[in-house]
């Protein structure tokens, strides 16, 4: 091995990448389509809502985040790669976290 194959960093294969990439726009697709549709609802929105927005809308900016991560030239080394898709994952969490809130206050508030 060279010095060279040394300090190369490990490079993620364009196949797995652009699978993760692919991923990630239909999720943050389906995020954006979910905020729609909660902002349509015919409930009237109060400050209880408030906390339900912050988590929907901090979701996707950091899945739109990760894909910009993700799209980038340098995003084949692996340590920016895992970088993507640990900002992506987190980006899920508080996405999916917003929508559970979502749904728990829009039951509340249908049922009492």
């Amino acid at each position: 091995m060279t010095d060279q194959n040394k300090n190369e960093e490990p490079i993620v294969e364009l196949l797995f990448r652009n699978g993760n990439l692919t991923v990630a726009g239909i999720v943050l697709s389906f995020s954006l389509g979910f905020l729609n549709q909660w902002a349509s609802n015919p409930v009237p929105w109060n400050f209880g809502d408030l906390p339900t927005l912050i988590l929907l809308a901090s979701g996707i900016v950091t899945q739109i985040a990760s894909i910009g991560i993700m799209l980038r030239h340098d995003s084949v080394k692996k340590r920016n790669f895992e970088r993507g898709n640990k900002l992506f994952l987190t980006g899920i969490a508080l996405t999916a976290t917003g929508v559970i809130l979502a749904v728990v206050i829009d039951f509340f508030v249908m049922v009492g």
